[in-house]
Parts: C-alpha cells; sequence; structure tokens
C-alpha cells in the first residue's frame, strides 16, 4: 500500500498539468508541494524514510526547484531517471560490494528467502529501474510534452505493477510463497542457508 502511496505526488502533478492548462511550471510546484506532504506523512507515521524515499524527495525539490527557477522543463523531466539510476547503481553496487544486497537489507525481515533469491531479485530490480530510467528519456526526447506527462502518471505505475507480478510469479515458481516452504517465517537461519546451498548449480 505504501508503495502505491508514493505515485501520489505525481497523480497530483498529472492532474495540476490539465488542470492549469498545459502548464508545466505550475504542475511542477504542485509536485514538490506534494511530495513534501507525502515525506512528511511518511517520517511522522513510521518514523524514518527510506533510502528511495529519500532519494525521490531530494531529487523532485532540486530538480523541481531548478525547473522553476530557470524555466527549463528538462530538469523535471530527467527527475524519473535520475532517480531510477541511482537506485540501479545502488542496487548493483550492494549486490557486488556489499554482504548482502540494498533488497534484503530492506526486506529481509518480512520476506526471508535464500541469499540466492534476493541476489537474483536485486539483479532484476536493478535491470528494472535501469530500463525505466531510459524509457522516460526516450519518451521525454521523442515525443510531446503532454505524452511525457501522461507516460510519468500510467507509464510509471504500469511498470511497476509489471515488475510486481514478475517478481511474484519467479517466488512462486520457485517456490518461495508456499506455506509449507522452509524459508517462511518459521525457518531459522541455518534452513534458509542450507536452501541457498542446495539449489547452487
Amino acid at each position: 500500500m505504501k508503495q502505491f502511496l508514493e505515485f501520489a505526488p505525481i497523480l497530483a502533478f498529472f492532474i495540476a498539468y490539465y488542470l492549469t492548462d498545459r502548464d508545466l511550471l505550475g504542475a511542477t510546484a504542485v509536485l514538490i508541494v506534494a511530495q513534501v506532504i507525502l515525506t512528511a506523512v511518511l517520517f511522522l507515521r513510521y518514523g524514518k524514510l527510506e533510502r528511495p524515499m529519500q532519494i525521490q524527495f531530494w531529487a523532485v525539490v532540486l530538480l523541481g526547484g531548478l525547473t522553476l527557477a530557470l524555466n527549463n522543463a528538462a530538469f523535471i523531466q530527467w527527475r524519473p531517471t535520475l532517480v531510477n539510476w541511482i537506485l540501479a547503481a545502488g542496487l548493483a553496487l550492494s549486490q557486488i560490494f556489499g554482504e548482502r544486497n540494498l533488497l534484503e537489507r530492506m526486506l529481509g525481515g518480512q520476506l526471508p528467502l535464500p541469499r540466492r533469491a534476493w541476489n537474483t531479485l536485486a539483479w532484476g530490480w536493478s535491470a528494472a529501474f535501469f530500463f525505466a530510467g531510459s524509457l522516460n528519456l526516450f519518451v521525454a526526447y521523442s515525443f510531446s510534452e503532454e505524452v511525457w506527462v501522461n507516460y510519468k502518471l500510467f507509464g510509471g505505475f504500469a511498470l511497476t505493477l509489471c515488475y510486481v507480478v514478475i517478481t511474484l510469479t519467479y517466488l512462486a515458481r520457485a517456490g518461495h510463497l508456499d506455506a509449507g516452504d522452509e524459508t517462511g517465517p518459521e525457518a531459522t537461519p541455518e534452513a534458509v542457508e542450507a536452501d541457498s546451498t542446495e539449489s547452487r548449480p
């Protein structure tokens, strides 16, 4: 639910864009305000902000602010790309250099999985974020501003939903969502590691 709530600022941007007769600067101002409000609500509700939300907040405030100050839409159009590429790089680097990748650190407490599954998910989501960032630039520079605004809402939501479906399908086919799976909430660290070892080729 919280992940979909994070689309609220983008929805506000979309609505403001059309209510102000396609005024990108006005919609950008609304986006900044909506992002600040959402960030404050999440911080008050959970007592902390996850790293992706921190990146999202600063990208909106800084790049949105530059768009307003310099009257240049390029800054706000680059925002989704930079956010996605930063997330992609963070996942990839944590996978290469970290003991546990960022995805496992964020979700490991709620979804115990063998190490191999976390590795697969980290590389998959890293590639997904990189693709999303690249696709945003393609749309921004190949189509009209209005098409890009529509893509920001519908395309971004569709991509996220697609990645979630792919992730759940992978976990289900690997048996990690079965009620009796040994990597469930009752699994011990030894059992999870054993599963990871046995599943290696």
